[in-house]
């Protein structure tokens, strides 16, 4: 019964973060600029991420569990990753330099696609670290990038103060606070670590959706507001 909740719970983060997916790519279909393509790629990953940790959750001991915990693991780290280089690049770069970093960016993740594919589904290739210590590292490492966003989405709040903008670096925040919540679980076993996770994580991820529905709605209005 726990493992049903918590699988219905990754199905409901999933379902939010590929509706966030829907909502950040219209910046992009509106201008065509790559440096839009960062954050609904980040958001995608992190939605099949979900979907794994539900699959991981649901699959007993399958011999496909393993497998599917590693994707996990990496789905979780490239959305981090993709999330964290696009504000890295919409505060360093110009849009042709950041359209030429976002290709290689590319590049790079579908060779290191390749190469994870093969270490994972065969082995024995590469020897992993055990999976507990691993997810400890991610966990560490997703949280440093989520923070990093956060500071980022700070400073662009400050450079331009609006009351709407300073929910998107709470929304980050609270997807690093989830994170160092996953890794107290992970550490300890604690449950109520892992139930206050998913939590945080679930209100994260509902902020970016009021965010991004609010600006959808403000972008309507300027639109009506030009047409009359």
């Amino acid at each position: 019964m726990d493992n049903l909740f918590f699988v219905l719970v990754e199905g409901v983060s999933a379902a939010i973060a590929f509706a966030l997916v829907w909502f950040m790519v219209k910046p992009y279909r509106m201008t065509g600029e790559n440096r839009f393509l960062g954050l609904p790629i980040g958001f995608a990953f992190l939605g099949v991420s979900y979907i794994f940790m539900g699959a991981s959750l649901s699959l007993g001991e399958s011999s496909l569990l393993d497998d599917v915990r590693w994707l996990q693991l990496f789905t979780g780290a490239y959305a981090f990753v993709f999330i964290a280089v696009t504000y890295h690049l919409s505060f360093e770069t110009r849009e042709q330099k950041a359209r030429l970093l976002m290709q290689a960016f590319a590049s790079l993740t579908v060779l290191v696609s390749i190469f994870l594919f093969v270490v994972v589904f065969l082995p024995p290739v590469l020897a992993f670290p055990s999976y507990k210590a691993a997810d400890e590292y991610f966990r560490v490492f997703n949280m440093m990038l989520a923070l990093y966003v956060t500071l980022q989405t700070l400073r662009s709040h400050a450079s331009k103060p609006e009351s709407k903008t300073i929910l998107a670096p709470l929304g980050y925040a609270l997807l690093a606070f989830s994170q160092y919540s996953f890794l107290i679980w992970s550490l300890d076993s604690s449950f109520s670590a892992f139930i206050g996770a998913h939590a945080i994580r679930i209100v994260g991820l509902l902020v970016f959706l009021f965010v991004s529905y609010e600006a959808i709605i403000a972008r309507k209005n300027v639109a009506r507001e030009g047409q009359v």
